[in-house]
């Protein structure tokens, strides 16, 4: 199973990327995917998350209205579209797959997210 992260890179303050999750190796239904990031000596936080078969989603109240998680499940394909981006959105974001009765939880190698002033 691979979880492949990409579209991270350098924006100014304000600006907008597009981070793409690209899953293979099984299927995912009933599945929860979700955006992680972990900023340099802070802890992994939760961003945004959708289950992959409703696409139910929510994201944390710190990027709320300014994030948007979608999905692609002809593409296998998760989505992360971030605007209005400040310098605290500086991490590396990690996309994450879980299914507690399936017993799987699958982590990317993650991209980074760099916002600066």
């Amino acid at each position: 199973v691979q979880l492949v992260e990409s579209g991270g890179g350098l924006v100014q303050t304000g600006g907008s990327l597009r981070l793409s999750c690209a899953a293979s190796g099984r299927t995912f239904n009933s599945a929860a995917m979700g955006w992680f990031r972990q900023a340099p000596g802070k802890e992994r936080e939760f961003v945004c998350a959708i289950h992959w078969s409703t696409g139910a989603a929510f994201c944390a109240d710190s990027v709320k209205g300014r994030f948007t998680v979608s999905r692609d499940n002809a593409e296998n394909t998760m989505y992360l579209q971030m605007n209005d981006l400040k310098s605290e959105d500086t991490a590396v974001y990690y996309c994450n797959a879980v299914n507690p009765l399936l017993q799987y939880n699958y982590w990317g190698q993650g991209t980074q997210v760099t916002v600066s002033t």
